[in-house]
């Protein structure tokens, strides 16, 4: 146990991640790691940079639980401090470092479509938004990737910016609402 006592997990009141975050690192006796993830996300304007809790309405607090437990839990954006009954369940400390060099202690893990040719793609923005294609070339120094697309009756190949394509079958395509699962 270090001198700050072990990691819990609290539960955030929805969509407040941040903001329990942001006011149990003004505790002096308190630890504080948000897990967070950097992507883009189609919207109605076309593609726009979101930053997300890892997992939602979850973060993680290291604090001597005799001492702070209350005023842990009073913190705003905090809705409660994760138990089952009278059991508090502690997080090894492995646990959560192993956590912070996967997706980084303080910056959010940005997210990328890693596309190879033949992954089916939607297209997120411009005037061919909504369509499918099947990439057939990732030209990474120019950011753009080569699609091949039916149109018009006719399969074509065009060239758009690699950050206007969801990859078919991402959880950011099903979890909004676009693309269909693989």
């Amino acid at each position: 146990m270090s001198a700050l006592g072990n990691w819990f997990c609290l539960r955030s009141q929805p969509k407040h991640e941040h903001i329990a975050a942001a006011h149990l690192r003004k505790m002096e006796t308190v630890e504080v790691f948000l897990p967070r993830v950097r992507f883009k996300r189609s919207t109605r304007q076309g593609l726009a940079w979101v930053t997300e809790a890892l997992f939602p309405n979850y973060l993680f607090a290291r604090f001597d639980w005799e001492t702070s437990l209350r005023q842990v839990q009073a913190a705003r954006g905090v809705s409660s401090v994760v138990h089952f009954g009278d059991r508090w369940p502690v997080i090894e400390p492995a646990v959560i470092m192993e956590l912070q060099q996967s997706v980084g202690a303080d910056e959010p893990h940005v997210l990328s479509a890693g596309l190879v040719p033949g992954d089916l793609v939607e297209i997120a923005e411009g005037s061919m938004r909504g369509l499918t294609a099947v990439v057939s070339r990732v030209m990474p120094s120019r950011e753009r990737v080569a699609v091949l697309m039916e149109f018009l009756g006719r399969q074509t190949t065009i060239e758009v910016p690699v950050n206007a394509l969801i990859k078919e079958g991402d959880v950011r395509a099903t979890a909004f609402g676009t693309g269909s699962p693989a």
